[in-house]
């Protein structure tokens, strides 16, 4: 059995991080991990993707469309571009918060996340929706949005991993005087 999770977003939001901290914690439970990330394109406001696969019948980190159990999705227009790989009875946990594309800029587009979102809620069973936003003022950063996405994940029981997995593997991948911030947010249910 695998879990196969695709995260989304632009570069800037930490999918990146987010998908180190996942891997860690399921390899801290001896379980196999596969990744394929788009760093490349993490420049910021470029869309950035990672697959990550765990479990024990893992031959490669790439997934086909239908087969992602969790779309973490940072920002809801990647994350509806992203959805084709959500599996039926798959869950999402999408940001409220729109980044505007550089396409939509350079064309003068108007962009919104709000219609995004309403979409997601119209074709996703299994959605959870973060105002990123709210969380990162209650909390004081705006740098601690990818742990609080990740939070949400957690819980919906769909990651195989527990919060106390995560705070583990945190302790390896977060910087320690930062590690305090980093828990509250991935305890944060809004």
């Amino acid at each position: 059995m695998s879990i196969n999770i695709v995260l989304c977003g632009v570069g800037g939001q930490g999918t990146v991080l987010a998908s180190k901290i996942m891997a860690k914690a399921a390899m801290n439970k001896g379980l196999k991990v596969m990744s394929a990330e788009t760093i490349g394109m993490a420049q910021r406001g470029g869309s950035v993707f990672s697959f990550l696969k765990i479990g024990e019948d893992i031959e490669s980190p790439m997934m086909g469309r239908g087969s992602a159990d969790v779309i973490l999705g940072f920002e809801p227009g990647e994350t509806v571009r992203m959805l084709p790989y959500l599996k039926e009875g798959g869950a999402v946990i999408v940001n409220t918060r729109a980044v505007k594309p550089t396409t939509a800029t350079l064309s003068g587009s108007d962009y919104s996340g709000e219609k995004m979102v309403e979409y997601l809620q119209k074709n996703v069973t299994g959605l959870t929706v973060v105002d990123g936003d709210k969380a990162c003022e209650e909390l004081g950063s705006s740098k601690v949005l990818n742990v609080v996405l990740l939070g949400a994940a957690v819980r919906t029981g769909k990651l195989g991993l527990s919060e106390e997995d995560v705070k583990e593997a945190m302790k390896e991948t977060v910087k320690e005087k930062f590690l305090p911030l980093n828990y509250q947010a991935l305890e944060y249910a809004g």
